[in-house]
């Protein structure tokens, strides 16, 4: 089977073995392919056509030919839509038939929402050779693990050879560290005969600031009337808007479908400025709803620190409209201040009534519904989610942010208490709203994950500064002596550092931790997700028991109820209502005596559910 999207610019190879070469290019005299040869290099016109476009159609190139663009007989720059970039961002870009890969998969039609448990992934430091075929040795694992999606983080062309993704400048082209574009497809493929979904982590909210050369060309491409933390905002809604709205959406309807992703999490969409209607968010949905096979599950996951819960509406039949799910920030942060106390920095919005705020987060989606955050200066944050089922939000304890944010890169496991780790998670795993586990969570890694990245000489001590100065707001690095103990983001030692040591799972604690994620996701299997299958209609609510003692029930369309008892805290709680339905799980702590008397030992957990 063939797989292919075709795009309205770049290179697209024909029937007849000519390539097609397009260029939106509105402040460009003239554009010229440059065909690098053995000897010296060929320039061929394109045509000029309207609106800043230039096209060529020429059988001087084939799929491997390598090519850059001339812009005004001077600068040479890479297609900004590439499909593959050999030699970096700075390089030449190389022709794919996206036709000379062949699927055998047209059977696979994705999994549903509630099935998701999710393992964010970044393809550098998951393996030793952090490429996208020692990704696949691990699938195996993955599956017997019980996860039903791996979400990629961001593998679009970077500078350098190693980053955390999120500094892209070339959206349609997997980055060449990790190997070949049909690498990837086998990765995907490969994942799907194990019946595992991939999502990937794609970046429209800004480009990265090496390797990005559209203000040369095509500066309409971003606006001053808005304003980003990486400076002014790509251009949504102004003149020439068109252009780059249909840029990005074709990028998403091109991962979907020349690749079979399963699905995409938007990174930032808070940082994503559009005053126009329809805002691009939904242009976007909208096309990707009504453009893919209607019998394919394709998921479209958010993060937006707004708390925005428009755009997780669902229909009458309870499909989302627009987006499947956001990830819940709130949730992190309650259950980041109860693990480990800490309450500075944006974990000063959640340390007063942290297990409330767990609560409501379990029973109602977000803790900030319009209420206002302190740690944003006073503004007002979130719009009202209850009524939204449990799966518009996806629950973490850690994903690349929480951690690789942290100034040293620091695993829960190493600055918490592990017992206070394993309530954490067992309320997550079995939680109706669906998981996210961060690489090596599952055997308790302890190596870190660390900011890094690979950019060239310049600009590499400006980023350096940059990221030791987002510390100044924690207490414990007010200092700016303090600051300079932080990693060197561009040191390959960094990047080595953060890489997953498989090792760990030799040992006894590590296989304990694992054994725990597998029963936990077993249960899941077994108990939860048969009970989410257009669940819009769940009714949930909380009762808090003292200061650690927390009580939820869920009730689902088919009359099941299911309850959570637990104590988050280190002192015994009691008077707690016992259960009055069969218990699924328990803490090893938690004995049928302790339960009967209403009593729950520190740091524990009760899963109840009655049928």
């Amino acid at each position: 089977m063939k797989r292919r999207h075709k795009m309205p610019f770049g290179a697209e190879c024909s029937e007849d073995g000519s390539v097609r070469f397009r260029l939106w290019a509105p402040a460009a005299r003239r554009v010229e392919l440059s065909l690098a040869g053995a000897k010296r290099s060929t320039h061929i016109p394109l045509q000029e056509q309207t609106k800043g476009w230039f096209e060529l159609v020429t059988d001087a190139a084939r799929h491997g030919t390598q090519y850059r663009f001339r812009i005004d007989g001077e600068l040479e720059v890479p297609d900004p839509a590439s499909r593959f970039q050999p030699r970096d961002v700075h390089g030449p870009s190389e022709v794919i038939d996206p036709e000379s890969f062949d699927w055998h998969d047209d059977g696979w039609r994705g999994c549903p929402w509630e099935e998701a448990v999710l393992y964010e992934l970044h393809v550098g430091t998951f393996t030793p050779s952090g490429k996208f075929s020692s990704v696949r040795t691990r699938l195996d694992y993955l599956a017997k693990l019980g996860i039903t999606a791996i979400e990629l983080m961001p593998i679009a062309d970077f500078p350098g050879k190693r980053n955390w993704g999120y500094d892209g400048v070339l959206p349609c082209a997997p980055d060449s560290s990790y190997g070949h574009p049909e690498d990837l497809k086998r990765l995907i493929q490969s994942a799907h005969d194990h019946g595992i979904m991939v999502l990937l982590d794609v970046v429209y909210n800004h480009f990265g600031p090496e390797g990005n050369y559209l203000n040369s060309y095509a500066p309409q491409f971003f606006t001053d009337r808005h304003r980003t933390p990486w400076g002014n905002a790509i251009n949504f809604d102004g003149a020439d808007s068109r252009a780059v709205r249909d840029f990005f959406i074709h990028n998403a309807l091109y991962w979907l479908t020349e690749y079979h992703f399963d699905g995409l999490r938007l990174d930032a969409v808070h940082a994503i400025l559009d005053d126009s209607s329809p805002h691009f968010l939904t242009e976007l949905a909208e096309k990707v709803r009504n453009e893919l096979e209607p019998d394919r599950h394709v998921h479209l996951i958010l993060e937006n620190e707004l708390n925005q819960a428009r755009p997780l509406k669902r229909t009458k039949l309870c499909k989302p409209e627009f987006y499947d799910a956001q990830w819940n920030d709130d949730i992190h942060h309650a259950l980041h201040v109860l693990v480990t106390g800490e309450k500075d920095g944006y974990y000063s919005d959640h340390s007063d009534r942290p297990i409330n705020r767990l609560g409501r987060c379990l029973s109602e989606g977000f803790d900030y519904q319009g209420e206002i955050s302190f740690y944003r200066n006073g503004q007002t944050r979130g719009e009202r989610s209850i009524g939204l089922p449990p799966g518009a939000f996806v629950s973490f304890l850690q994903n690349h942010d929480q951690v690789g944010n942290r100034a040293f890169g620091e695993r829960i496991t190493t600055i918490a208490n592990p017992r206070a780790v394993r309530t954490a998670v067992a309320i997550l795993l079995l939680a109706p709203s669906p998981p996210l586990l961060f690489m090596g969570e599952e055997f308790g890694v302890e190596s870190p994950f660390l900011f890094f990245c690979d950019f060239e000489k310049s600009l590499a001590p400006a980023v350096a500064a940059g990221r030791r100065n987002e510390f100044a707001r924690f207490a414990r690095f007010n200092d700016p002596a303090a600051r300079e103990g932080i990693p060197d983001p561009n040191a390959a030692t960094t990047f080595k550092a953060s890489k997953l040591d498989w090792h760990d799972l030799a040992q006894p604690r590590h296989q304990k931790w694992l054994s725990f994620y597998q029963t936990l996701l077993k249960l899941r299997s077994q108990h939860i997700v048969p009970r989410l299958s257009g669940s819009c209609a769940i009714r949930a609510n909380y009762k808090v028991e003292g200061d650690h003692g927390l009580k939820v029930r869920w009730e689902f369309p088919d009359h099941s109820k299911l309850t959570l008892l637990t104590n988050f805290g280190a002192d015994v709680v009691t008077e707690i209502e016992p259960p009055d339905a069969p218990v699924i799980y328990a803490s090893d702590e938690v004995t049928d005596d302790l339960l009967k008397e209403g009593t729950l030992p520190p740091w524990s957990v009760v899963w109840c559910l009655e049928s």
